[in-house]
Formats: structure tokens, sequence, C-alpha cells
């Protein structure tokens, strides 16, 4: 039923449409034009009011159709932003059977191969006239720039029983049902200034930061947590005692306990070797999403991977590193988990999207949409 070159050729459309986090306002007007003209309902938010987010996020609702009596109310989730590099995106279609960019850019299929699936669910649910009960499709702003479009998400806009963040990068069938709670830490160390000539008249804060970082545990904890010091700046030229560097940081666990004892201890860190050597540290830290886990038995769970049983998907479930939207809708009180895209190498110039995938992914979402509506 997928029609393959329509999503092939929507994808191709969406990637090469400007979108980096902060900037999403063309593809936002793109998309709002696209669902209208398929008879969906487009709502939107105030997301765009937020100096840090470039569009309002969309809550769209497709009404339900020769619906069974019991049908679910279900939703499906993407994001409408890329990273950086994602401007002026050339997708090519090599003959591996990947679509890859010019190797200038990333392709962007995070998360446009989620976007492009739903649009094509769109079409197969009309052109083959398929009941279905209603569904949402809220496609985000600012998910690459920690999940604030759904952080601002106006969720009294949300009808739905459970639903899927379209958006894992894991194999089309598998289900995400945990991910982790992510806390930041933003650490200023401040020294003293002096001449590099005369290094014992001032206080060095990159050798303060230095030797913190150096008696901290970073990297992988256990088999729960992980912990990464991403940004250090400071300084101005190679004869100066640099008085004032900025570290950022974050910490990360399936256990909310044990997020919070890494995150403090490196605080402490900070502040006793700043302390030790006469020197000070300020150090914010805060909470950017919480975790979820969703049961194997639970409905949302089991629809899934009855889907992908039925399409000889392998149904497996798993536990994520990383957050996503789901964390977040997961947080309005509607169980959600995250469904396997199939891109690869995200995040890089050797983003890659199989078409296997891409079709497997929209038939997916099309089983999940006709299971749901048996109720």
């Amino acid at each position: 039923m997928i029609n393959q070159e329509r999503l092939i050729n929507n994808f191709l459309d969406l990637v090469k449409i400007n979108s980096e986090s902060g900037y999403e306002a063309s593809i936002q007007e793109y998309l709002k034009s696209y669902f209208r003209q398929l008879h969906v309902q487009v709502t939107e938010d105030n997301a765009g009011s937020y100096e840090y987010l470039g569009a309002n996020n969309l809550i769209c609702t497709l009404a339900p159709y020769n619906a069974h009596d019991n049908s679910d109310k279900i939703y499906f989730t993407s994001h409408m932003d890329t990273v950086a590099p994602g401007k002026n995106i050339k997708p090519v279609i090599s003959e591996d059977g990947y679509i890859y960019s010019d190797g200038t850019t990333v392709l962007g299929a995070d998360d446009k191969a989620g976007i492009a699936a739903i649009l094509e669910l769109i079409h197969t649910l009309q052109d083959y006239d398929i009941a279905h009960g209603q569904i949402q499709f809220i496609i985000t702003v600012g998910e690459e720039s920690g999940l604030e479009g759904a952080k601002v998400l106006d969720s009294t806009l949300l009808d739905a029983e459970y639903g899927y963040a379209v958006d894992a990068s894991v194999p089309v069938g598998t289900t995400v049902i945990g991910a982790p709670t992510q806390m930041k830490l933003v650490a200023t160390i401040h020294g003293k200034k002096a001449h590099a000539s005369t290094p014992n008249k001032g206080i060095s804060a990159i050798n303060i930061a230095a030797k913190a970082i150096s008696n901290m545990h970073l990297g992988q904890i256990d088999h729960e947590t992980t912990a990464n010091i991403g940004r250090f700046e400071g300084g101005s030229a190679t004869n100066v005692v640099v008085d004032k560097v900025t570290l950022q940081a974050e910490a990360r666990s399936h256990s909310p306990q044990k997020v919070e004892a890494q995150i403090n201890h490196m605080k402490k860190i900070f502040e006793a070797t700043a302390t030790n050597y006469g020197s000070s540290a300020t150090v914010e830290t805060y909470q950017t999403y919480t975790g979820f886990k969703i049961d194997d038995q639970s409905k949302v769970t089991q629809v899934a991977q009855s889907s992908a049983t039925q399409l000889n998907l392998e149904p497996q479930t798993v536990i994520a590193g990383g957050g996503s939207d789901g964390n977040i809708i997961n947080g309005y009180g509607i169980p959600t988990v995250i469904l396997g895209v199939g891109y690869e190498f995200i995040h890089t110039t050797e983003e890659r999207m199989e078409i296997k995938s891409l079709t497997a992914l929209a038939q997916q979402l099309l089983k999940i949409t006709q299971i749901a509506n048996q109720g």
C-alpha cells in the first residue's frame, strides 16, 4: 500500500528545507500547508514566543474515519528541526540503497524521516479508505537544542490515550521503552590574571579546571549512568594567565538518584579544587529532562511489538541512552514509547537513511494505526 516513490520524494523535499534548531519557520509553514491539504486540522501553540525557539509546535488532528467503536486515540510525534550543519542540504540517492547528503552537511533524516513516514501514513489511509480512529501528529521545534519545543508544548491540546515518538536511531521494528534523566552543569572558575612571565602572581583558571576534571569520575560511570565535559571556554592570549574559564557538562542516568549524585560529585570537585588553589567556582546545575520506563506489557508497547511482528520485523524492546520528545510527553501523562527509524550516523556529515527502512517505517505506522483502531 505504501507509495515508495511519493515517500522518497517527500523525504527529499523535506531535507532540502533549511531548519536548524532556532530557524524552523520555513519548514513549519511548509508542514502547515501540507497537513491542511490532507484535510488534517492544524493547531499551533505559542512555542515561537520564546526567543530560543524559531516557530510554534504543530498539533495536527486527523478525525476518525469509519472507526471501530472501541478505537484508541493515538498520536505520533517527530521534530522538524535538525542539528548543524544543516543548511542547503543536497540529498543523494546512492546505488547501495541509502540516501546521503553530499558530505558537507548532515542529511536531516533525524527526524525528517519520521515526518515523511507520517505524511505517507495519512496519504495511504486516504488513498485506500482505511478505517482509523482519531490520530494526532505532534510536530515539534527545538528538539535538538534540548527538547525545548516539547517542554513548552501546550499539553491541553493533546488528546490521545498513548503514542509514539518516531525518532530513535535503532532498526525499524525496535521499540525504545526507557530513556534516562539528564542533568546539566555550568561551572565558571575564577582565577587571577597575570603576565605569563610572572605566573606566580596569578592563579590560572585553566589549571584549576584541569585539576578538577582529572579528579572527577567521567565517562561510563556504571551500566545506568554516564557523565561528560562537553565545552570549555576561556583565555585570550598565550602571554596571559587566564583568570576565568567556563565549562559545560552533563550527566545522565536511568536512576534519578544516581544522576543527581553524579552531578553533585562534579559540582563539589569544581568548588573544592578552586578553594584549594585560593580561588572560587560558581557552579549551576539543572535538570533538562526526566527519564521514563514503560512496561513491556503496557498497551503502547504491545501495539508497537505486534505491528513489528505482523510486518516480519524484529520486535525488540530496548533502553536508550539519550532523550527524545517522548521523555517530555510521558511527563504530560500520555504513555509514550520511541519507534526505531533506522537512520544511521546521525549528527554527522556521514548520516544516511536506508530506503528499505524508510518504507518499513511508513508500513509500521500504518499497522499501528490499524491495530489501534481495533481497540
